[in-house]
């Protein structure tokens, strides 16, 4: 599995913990020094199920500086992919990538059973 995550945010720090705490393998990647590719985010968007937008840091500076609240709705999805792969702090995370999965954010269950923990 790759863990994707920013060293110095919490909920990566939390994340992080939470996966040594369980024993899980993986392999850490840094958001910043790493950005993901378009062909990357591409895949992953698929692998997720989860709508493209999810995928965007919205509480990070530079989502708010470049108001992207406002202009999201009315862009491609290539331009979002193209936006995504530009900057890596625009970027939802931590993710988990697995061989069959994609999860954007930290929530324990939802980590939990892509795991496959009880």
């Amino acid at each position: 599995m790759i863990f994707v995550c920013y060293p110095k945010c919490t909920t990566c720090q939390k994340a992080k913990k939470w996966l040594k705490a369980n024993g899980i393998d993986f392999e850490e990647r840094n958001i910043k020094e790493n950005n993901p590719t378009i062909e990357e985010l591409k895949d992953w968007h698929k692998k997720s199920s989860l709508p493209l937008k999810k995928f965007f840091n919205t509480s990070g500076l530079l989502y708010k500086e470049l108001k992207l609240k406002d202009k999201l709705p009315t862009m491609s999805e290539e331009e979002q992919y193209n936006l995504l792969a530009s900057d890596g702090m625009l970027v939802k995370r931590p993710l988990l990538i697995g061989d069959d999965f994609v999860l954007a954010g930290f929530k324990e269950n939802d980590w939990k059973a892509a795991c496959g923990i009880e």
